[in-house]
């Protein structure tokens, strides 16, 4: 999409106080964004302005973001995942998080978080956000503590809020804040085996103990919905005491939390700024379709974006894969939104081929759980692929694969030459033993009414 069509919409509205989409669905306003979003879908504009309306549904689509490509995230529509890149303190390279970025929208992710906590961060985002097709979310709270010389102790609310509007301004699309965590929440984390594994819920939790104070994202939250609604940047009101292990998953602080991110996504409403809700983490695979009950019943049934979640403990290096098990049965039970976990994750900060593993393995879920929900089209792709499997249409399986690369590559390694393209075989049963073969065979070989009898 051009940048000028989104710069045609978003100056209709310029006279506006409040832009957001939310705002409009609301009045029975379609917007550019929505019937964009609903020609993606294959659903009607209307039934998209209705779920945004209803609060079930966001389109996060900073006005500043004029490259951006509309999409939502619903549990109308299809799962969505989102991909987390970023620098670190310790390794710090804008080329190198822009490469993130195209390797994360090449091979599928909807949205894209921008995580980084060390080197030159308004360069990197920029960078980033003028790169982008797709939404960029960001945890302002990482910003904030580099401005104050990372000493969270220094950290108030005109810093805060001046971290928030120059990322609106950048066009970011959407923000994590830790703002349900309070301290009265305190006493239930002393119980947990792992305590707090949110990076942004541990520098707040120093900040409310050392002070004594409530969680200023908490006791300024209509100052942020302000910046919100001057740029339509939605929020994703993060849960900063997800549980970091199994042992701590579904317990006390984590649903006490929840039901404050609950008021507050319901006063978020109100004002018109779009929302969905963070979730866990590391849960058993029977207790994830309760969290996704509760988080329903608590938040008025706003989208619900989870990590993972993992099942397990001890897939260190595979976490990717025990995380998408979790990430399957929570989209299928309602979840709106995927955010991946790579190979690295717990082990150190991702390379641009482990965002691919990690996209991958998250977009297998996203489908099998879409699938598994019934959606319209959700298995085109899979039966083309069976009819391109058994004519031995070798390209058009690469053409449908998640993955084409890699499957091309998988086959080419036994037999690269061009005329193996035709083969009605692949190297792992040759030509004497494939079974799709012998079956056309028999069928060939026999006349239909003989193997009916």
């Amino acid at each position: 999409m051009s940048e000028n069509l989104r710069n045609t919409w978003i100056e209709k509205r310029s006279n506006d106080r409040i832009r957001t989409q939310l705002y409009y669905a609301k009045r029975g306003i379609i917007t550019e964004e929505m019937r964009y979003v609903a020609n993606v879908e294959n659903l009607s504009p209307e039934l998209i302005r209705k779920e945004v309306a209803r609060g079930r549904l966001i389109i996060p689509a900073n006005i500043n973001h004029k490259n951006l490509e509309p999409m939502g995230i619903g549990v109308a529509l299809k799962t969505k995942i989102n991909s987390n890149i970023g620098s670190s303190q310790i390794v710090e390279d804008i080329d190198e998080e822009v490469t993130k970025l195209k390797t994360s929208i090449k091979y599928g992710a909807d949205t894209v978080m921008d995580l980084s906590t060390g080197g030159d961060l308004d360069k990197i985002r920029e960078a980033i956000i003028e790169a982008s097709s797709v939404p960029i979310g960001t945890v302002p709270m990482y910003q904030i503590l580099h401005d104050v010389k990372n000493d969270v102790l220094k950290l108030d609310i005109e810093t805060m809020l001046g971290v928030l509007r120059k990322q609106a301004e950048q066009g970011v699309s959407y923000f994590t804040i830790h703002c349900g965590f309070l301290l009265a929440h305190m006493p239930a984390v002393s119980k947990r085996k792992m305590g707090i594994v949110s990076r942004g819920g541990s520098l707040m939790a120093s900040w409310m103990l050392h002070y004594h104070k409530e969680n200023p994202f908490y006791e300024y939250f209509d100052e942020i919905l302000k910046i919100c609604q001057e740029y339509d940047v939605s929020l994703s009101l993060g849960d900063s005491l997800r549980p970091g292990c199994l042992a701590d998953a579904s317990d006390e602080a984590q649903f006490a939390e929840l039901k404050v991110l609950g008021e507050l996504a319901r006063r978020a409403y109100d004002a018109d700024v779009q929302v969905m809700i963070e979730g866990p983490g590391h849960v058993p695979l029977n207790q994830i379709e309760r969290n996704v009950e509760l988080q329903k019943e608590y938040c008025n049934e706003a989208p619900f974006y989870v990590l993972g979640p993992l099942v397990t403990d001890i897939a260190a290096g595979y976490d990717h894969i025990a995380s998408a098990i979790g990430a399957c049965v929570a989209a299928w039970k309602g979840v709106a939104m995927l955010c991946y976990v790579t190979p690295k994750e717990h082990l150190g900060l991702p390379n641009a081929n482990d965002v691919r593993e990690g996209i991958i393995a998250y977009k297998i879920a996203a489908h099998a759980a879409d699938i598994a929900r019934g959606r319209i089209g959700a298995r085109d792709r899979d039966d083309a692929m069976s009819d391109a499997r058994y004519s031995f249409d070798w390209n058009r399986q690469f053409e449908l694969a998640l993955d084409g690369e890699r499957a091309q590559e998988y086959h080419d390694e036994a037999l690269p030459q061009e005329v193996f393209k035709d083969a009605e075989f692949c190297s792992m049963c040759g030509p004497k033993f494939c079974s799709y073969k012998i079956t056309q065979d028999i069928f060939k070989n026999y006349k239909e009414e003989k193997i009916s009898q």
